[in-house]
C-alpha cells in the first residue's frame, strides 16, 4: 500500500499585486514542515508540485530543510494536473455582470470596498469570493476560456490515477499543491457532493498535510489538515 501527502503551499502573498509568490512567513512555514518531516524520518520516494511558484517554492524549501538533516529529498517533478483552479479568473470575468445583477454580490463587494483594515479586508474579500465561486461551482457562470469546475475535477483526479497506477507498492509520495486539488482528492475519497468539496477547499491551512493510502482501485483518506508543525498560532493561516 503506498502513502500519498499532498501538501497545500505555503502562505501566498494574499491582496497583493502579484499573489503567486511566498510570503515571508510562508517562507517560515515551509521551512518548519521540512525540518518536522525530517526529524519524524519520513522520507519520500516521489515528490512533486503543481507549476504555481508558491507551490514550486514550498517543496524547494522543504528540501532544503531535509538536505540540511542530512536526509535525502527528490528534485520535486513538476505535474500541471494540480495547479490551482482558475479562482482570481473567474473572479474577475464575473464580478461585473455580477454586480449589476446580484443584489448578495453587490453587498458583499460593497463591505470588501468599505474595509479599511488588512484583518477586515481579508475576512470580507474571502465571504465576497466564496460566494462567487459557489456560483461557480454549480454551473451558474458559464465563462468562455476558463476552466469550468467539472473540468479541473477531471484534470486533479487524471493526476491522482497517474500517482497510483504508478506507484510501487509500499512507496512514499509528495505533492505540493492548493487547496482545490486537496478537496477534489478528498471528493475521491469520501464520495463528497461538489459543494461539500468546495466547503472542504476553505479548511485547508497553508502549509498543511493531508494523507491518503492507496492500493490499485483502494483511495483511502488517513488523516486531514495536519500541521503539527505550526505550533505557534501566529503560524496558523488560511490565506
Amino acid at each position: 500500500m503506498g502513502i500519498l501527502f499532498l501538501i497545500r503551499h505555503a502562505q501566498a502573498s494574499f491582496l497583493e499585486q502579484n499573489y503567486d509568490k511566498l510570503s515571508k512567513l510562508g517562507e517560515v512555514q515551509a521551512g518548519l514542515l521540512g525540518e518536522y518531516l525530517a526529524r519524524r524520518g519520513i522520507v519520500f520516494d516521489r515528490v512533486c508540485a503543481g507549476p504555481c511558484v508558491r507551490q514550486r517554492d514550498t517543496a524547494e524549501l522543504m528540501r532544503e530543510a531535509y538536505l540540511k538533516a542530512g536526509l535525502a529529498f527528490p528534485e520535486p517533478l513538476m505535474l500541471p494536473e494540480f495547479n490551482e483552479y482558475q479562482g482570481e479568473a473567474v473572479l474577475e470575468r464575473s464580478l461585473p455582470g455580477l454586480l449589476e445583477n446580484d443584489q448578495s454580490i453587490r453587498g458583499l463587494h460593497a463591505v470588501f470596498q468599505s474595509s479599511t483594515s488588512s484583518t477586515e479586508r481579508r475576512a470580507s474579500f474571502q465571504k465576497l469570493y466564496e460566494a462567487v465561486i459557489g456560483k461557480w461551482v454549480d454551473g451558474a457562470l458559464p465563462l468562455p476560456h476558463v476552466e469550468a469546475w467539472s473540468e479541473f475535477s477531471s484534470r486533479v483526479n487524471l493526476g491522482l490515477s497517474r500517482i497510483v497506477r504508478n506507484g510501487g507498492r509500499g512507496e512514499t509520495v509528495a505533492i505540493v499543491t492548493s487547496g482545490g486539488p486537496i478537496a477534489v482528492a478528498m471528493q475521491r475519497a469520501l464520495n463528497l457532493t461538489p459543494q461539500h468539496t468546495l466547503q472542504v477547499s476553505w479548511m485547508s491551512r497553508n502549509c498543511s498535510w493531508s494523507e491518503f493510502l492507496y492500493s490499485g482501485e483502494r483511495f483511502t483518506l488517513s488523516a486531514f489538515n495536519a500541521h503539527p508543525h505550526l505550533d505557534d498560532a501566529a503560524m496558523l493561516t488560511y490565506r
